[in-house]
Parts: C-alpha cells; structure tokens; sequence
C-alpha cells in the first residue's frame, strides 16, 4: 500500500481513526508519507529497526482511546526520570525538561524505552533481528540532551531582544512554528509524518534556511561562511561528515555546527577540540590557504594547548590564558577582502581600545591583540631581560610613552632618514606588520596571512636576531630593515645615527635588541631623557658601569651619552 493509491482503511485500526490516517496519508506527496519513511515502524516499514509481524503502522504511535496524553492521542509511555538539559554561558532560555512533543518523541529517542512498548497492548511488541530499544547511533539522543539543540524552551518576544540575533517569534507561522504554549520542541524542525525533505525536516536546510528561519546572526549575509562556493577536494576526511552540501555555502551553519549528538557541546560544534571545527575546512583542503599547518611551526599561538577554556561569554578581557580561532575571528562575520581600516577576516571581532576601554567591533588591529596582551594575567614573560620589564602591550603602546612603536598613533619622532617609502614619521603600523607569517604575503611569500605561525621566535615575519656578537647582514636584522633602510642606517656619511650604529652593530656586533625594545617604554616607568628613542637595555648585554649607573640621557637631537658596561668598554659617560 502507498500513501496515495489505496483508500482501503489500515488493517486493525478502529474504523473512525483508520479512515482519518488514510485521508491524512493521501494528501501528502509522493513519496512523503510515513509508510515509506523510517517511521513505519511495522513489518511493512523500509527500514531496519521494524517489528517482526505487526502490521499497523500508526499504532506505533497513536491509540483512538485512552491517549496518554490525549493529544496527539499518544499510544507510547513516557520516561520516568530526568534528563540532562543543553546548558551554554550564552543561553538565555531556560532550558528545563522536556515536555509536549518532545517528550512523546524521546519516547523512542531517548533509547530507554522498547520501541514495542505500547500502552495498547497487553504485551511488548515484538521487533525484529532482536532490536528493543532504538539502536546505538544519532537517532537514539539518550537521556544526556546536552549536545543537543535545547527543546521545550518558551520562545517569546523577550527572549528574542534578550538573546538577540533570534527572529521575531511572531513570524514563526510557515514551515517553522511552536507549540501552542509558545515553546519551541521538537516538532518546531521535525515532522514525524514526512521525510520529504530528509530527516523529517520541515523544509530543506539547504545553506542553513532551516537554521536561519529563527537565527539570524549579525553581518552572517555578508560573511565567507554563507556565500562560498568552495568545495571539499576529496583529501583526507569529509569535513562535513553530517550533511549533505558540497560547497562551504550549501552546508551553511553546519560547516561548525551539529544540532544533534554534538562533539563541543556548549555551542552544537561538531567538534570537542575549538580548533578542529576550523581546521577541517582550513587545511588547504577547503579554503585556499593551509592555516592549519602554521600552527606547526616553531613559533605560533598555541591553539591545542587548552581545550575547552574558551568560551564565548568571557570577558573581553581574556582572564585565563588561551588562544583558539574563534578568539580573534568571528566565524559568523569573516569575510575576504577588507572592513574598513581592519581585514575582513577580523570583521566582528571584540577589542580593547589603547585607553583599556572593551569595545565591539575593534575598529583598530592593535585592539583585538590587547584582548590577551595587554591587561590580561598569566601573560608569558619578557622575550628578552630589560632594565625596565613591561610585557603589558597597551602600556608599552600607549602615546603618552616617552618612545613607542606608532602601532596606537603617530610617532614621537619628527625625524627618522632612515624610514623606507612609503613610511613617514606620520605613519602608523599594524602589529601584523611585524608579527605574522614567514612564508605569508607581507614576507613575499604564498602563505596565508597573519600571526599564526611563523619559523622566527615570537611569531616574527622576518629574522631578528638578538644574540650577543651576532654579525650583522641583511638576514640578520630583517625585520628592522623592513622599514628602515639598512643603508642610511649604517653608511650614511652625514648622519650621527649612522656613525653609532655602524660603529655598534656592525663593527662590535652588537644585536640591535640590545639597546632597543621594539614595542616601547611606559610613561610609568620610564622618561624622555632616559627612554626615548626606544632605550630600553637588554641587561644580559649591557651591565651596571664602575660607578654603578645602567642609563642612557638624550642631550640634543641626535646626541646623548650612556653610562654603562658593554662588551667590557666602561662608559661614565661615553657621549656622541
């Protein structure tokens, strides 16, 4: 029998509910009804979890009389104990135990309950090859519901301005639609009745319209992760194991997310690792860029430290450290190309502004880095010992700062030959301009862009060396020399700075660190006539003088004096 060519009312049913079930079977599709579903659960049924002889396929759920409850005259037993509801730091629902139609459909689901226990019959259903309960797999939820999408939530015009980035309840009157009560259950996405569109879908998912008919994410319209055609190669494992698209925008939400029997719980990820849910698709094997495999490298933030540490909800200001993508990207806002002053990969994204003020989005590179490098605790140490220790970014970029690196504003400096075009003293620079990857575009390479590993220690684009002795060569300080030419710098025959510099760095093969720290100095611990300039000593290197005195004075531009030990050469004071 089909849905739509036979009228003959289902064998053993009473009369009255027989001919209902067939009208209802004859207004579906083709091919839709429950007969030739997974849901016919009678010896008829297409799938593998059926009874060995029963012949009715609605009893399996519904009873003409004695319903309990009465609607949808439910003919299935409910369990007696708890469950464990899906619980998240950025849920504003209350998720309690299931109840309605989400109860009726863990009635099978939950997989305590034998799928032949019928309130109908006196007896167990026999099913068949010796199945009881629902089978081990996705179909059978358990009674931990944890990781999966919350049900029985009471889905209300407040909720919706709480949560934000939700839809109007009141437009949930199509495919989607809550219960009576207003709560959103399993019948909100399922229709137990019809598989037309696969997993008893209410309308297709496809490119996550399903997902989107109640969430609507911020900037998600513009984002990489809904408009890209990009398919999967056939390298390596299906980065999309669970579904059925072929490109990045067909799978839409579920290239990260899994409403049921997810692997990262908290937020439906398919994944228990935060940055396995990225890495399947950004390994080259999806998006153009391998970023997965910079993590490798010998220097490079340290994703698979901590697993489980982030969460969406923490403060802006990272107390406890970590590092995972979803830390300085936002996977429902990432786009290519730019927005505004800042990458598109970074649109969306949380800051600190130089002040220490949380703001969102960070309209500045610099504000996303002071997340976890500025105020932060547990911040790792100084890279190289200074006279005045500071690994607080925000303060050593702040432009209150006797010296600093132009990351906030401009420079102090209104005199620097030695800068490449097309910087001037009035420029300012982007924290990736220094850290970012070896083998990426900024080094003039084909690797992906920005800090996410590099070969140089810490997380350099070029080489820096700063070890005592080091002979200097284009190599050796390629970072400096990105921006500062290396010839003005050292051979200038009309500048003072070049006579100390050739003189230090290459004549004595003094490292460039040694006297300079790149990022700068804070207002509270240091001063112009000490610290600008970027004096700032590496006290492995330079030590106390006979006199006891470890300083550097500014006496005019272009000219100071230094008192201190270096290379065994007392200076008290050695002037220029």
């Amino acid at each position: 029998m089909t849905a739509r060519t036979s009228a003959r009312p289902l064998a053993g049913l009473p009369v009255a509910l027989a001919f209902a079930a067939t009208l209802l079977l004859a207004a579906l599709p083709a091919g839709a009804g429950i007969v030739a579903s997974k849901h016919n659960l009678s010896a008829s049924g297409p799938g593998t979890v059926k009874a060995a002889s029963e012949t009715q396929v609605c009893v399996f759920c519904h009873i003409s009389h004695n319903a309990s409850p009465s609607e949808p005259l439910w003919n299935r037993r409910a369990r007696t104990g708890g469950y464990t509801p899906y619980t998240s730091s950025t849920a504003k629902a209350a998720s309690g135990q299931p109840d309605g139609a989400s109860l009726d459909c863990l009635s099978c689901h939950d997989g305590t309950i034998a799928l032949g226990d019928l309130r109908s019959r006196s007896q167990v259903t026999t099913m068949a090859g010796g199945v009881t309960t629902m089978p081990a797999g996705h179909s059978n939820l358990g009674t931990d519901l944890s990781d999966d999408h919350p049900v029985s939530i009471l889905y209300n015009a407040a909720l919706a301005t709480t949560r934000g980035e939700l839809a109007d309840p009141a437009t949930l009157t199509a495919k989607v639609r809550l219960d009576a009560g207003g709560k959103l259950q399993c019948t909100s996405c399922h229709d137990a009745h019809d598989d037309t569109n696969g997993k008893f879908l209410v309308m297709p998912n496809t490119a996550s319209a399903l997902c989107q008919t109640c969430h609507q994410p911020a900037q998600w319209s513009t984002s990489s992760h809904k408009l890209s055609t990009a398919t999967w190669n056939g390298v390596g494992t299906s980065p999309w194991p669970h579904t059925s698209g072929t490109t990045v925008a067909a799978n839409g939400c579920e290239n990260c997310h899994r409403p049921h029997s997810a692997g990262g719980r908290k937020w439906l990820l398919n994944d228990a690792k935060e940055e396995d849910n990225c890495n399947h698709c950004h390994n080259g094997n999806v998006a153009a860029k391998n970023i997965k495999a910079e993590f490798a490298k010998a220097s490079a933030h340290p994703v698979a430290t901590t697993t489980g540490v982030h969460d969406a909800a923490e403060p802006t200001v990272s107390q406890t450290r970590h590092v995972e993508c979803a830390d300085c990207h936002n996977p429902h806002a990432a786009k290519s190309g730019s927005a505004g002053a800042l990458p598109g990969s970074l649109t969306g994204v949380r800051g600190v502004t130089i002040g220490g003020t949380a703001v969102e989005p960070a309209t500045a590179e610099y504000q996303l880095c002071f997340r976890c490098h500025g105020d932060s605790p547990g911040k790792p140490a100084a890279h190289i010992p200074r006279q005045i220790v500071q690994t607080n970014t925000r303060l050593e970029f702040s432009t209150s700062n006797p010296s600093y690196h132009p990351v906030a504003g401009a420079g102090k400096g209104t005199s620097v030959p030695d800068l490449k075009a097309p910087w001037t003293t009035a420029s300012i620079i982007k924290c990736s301009d220094c850290h970012s990857n070896d083998a990426g575009p900024g080094a003039g390479g084909i690797g992906p862009d920005g800090p996410h590993g590099s070969k140089y220690a810490p997380l350099l684009e070029r080489q820096y060396l700063t070890a005592d002795f080091t002979t200097e060569s284009a190599g050796a300080y390629a970072l400096c020399y990105k921006c500062h030419d290396r010839n003005i710098l050292l051979n200038s025959s009309t500048s003072v700075s070049s006579t100390v510099h050739r003189k230090h760095v290459v004549s004595i093969r003094t490292p460039c660190s040694a006297c300079h720290d790149p990022h700068g100095i804070s207002s509270t611990q240091g001063n112009a006539t000490n610290n600008s300039r970027l004096i700032n000593w590496d006290i492995s290197i330079v030590k106390r003088n006979s006199a006891g005195l470890l300083k550097w004075e500014r006496t005019s531009a272009g000219h100071g004096r230094c008192y201190m030990n270096c290379h065994n050469d007392n200076h008290n004071p050695e002037t220029y």
